[in-house]
């Protein structure tokens, strides 16, 4: 089984929010959630850690998406997130991460999160530091 299909297997986080996500080449990720009741933190509107969470996995995964040729994972070092406009229930929620900058130790990546159905709205934007470390580490079999 591969580290990607290790992370899959046991993220357990993003199993709970409802989050699925494509690797379409490595440094480039579609992370996608539709947004249901339980996600909700006003009658209409999600809440902001559901995005944050939809955001962290998207970055991280970008930056795992590249890292993970060489066995090793992510950790999340830092990042920023500019909120643009609310999600609501029925919306499907699709995020697009790039890499930004690549080194040894430390990947930078970027990220939107946008709503198809309502013409691509851009709901978040964000940029994230994250270093990498031997799977292992972590509990990973390589």
């Amino acid at each position: 089984m591969t580290l990607i299909e290790q992370y899959i297997t046991q993220n357990n986080f993003g199993k709970t929010l409802g989050m699925d996500f494509k690797i379409i080449e490595p440094g480039l990720v579609h992370y996608f959630l539709s947004i249901k009741e339980e996600h909700l933190a006003t009658p209409r509107a999600a809440h902001g850690g559901v995005i944050s969470g939809l955001m962290d996995g998207l970055l991280g995964v970008t930056a795992l998406s590249v890292s993970a040729k060489d066995n090793h994972i992510v950790s999340t070092v830092e990042f920023k997130i500019n909120f643009f406009a609310a999600a609501f229930v029925g919306d499907k929620l699709q995020g697009i991460g790039k890499i930004e900058h690549q080194g040894k130790r430390l990947i930078v990546t970027s990220a939107e999160i946008i709503c198809p159905e309502r013409n691509n709205i851009v709901i978040a934007k964000a940029l994230g530091t994250f270093n990498t470390y031997p799977a292992e580490k972590a509990g990973y079999l390589v």
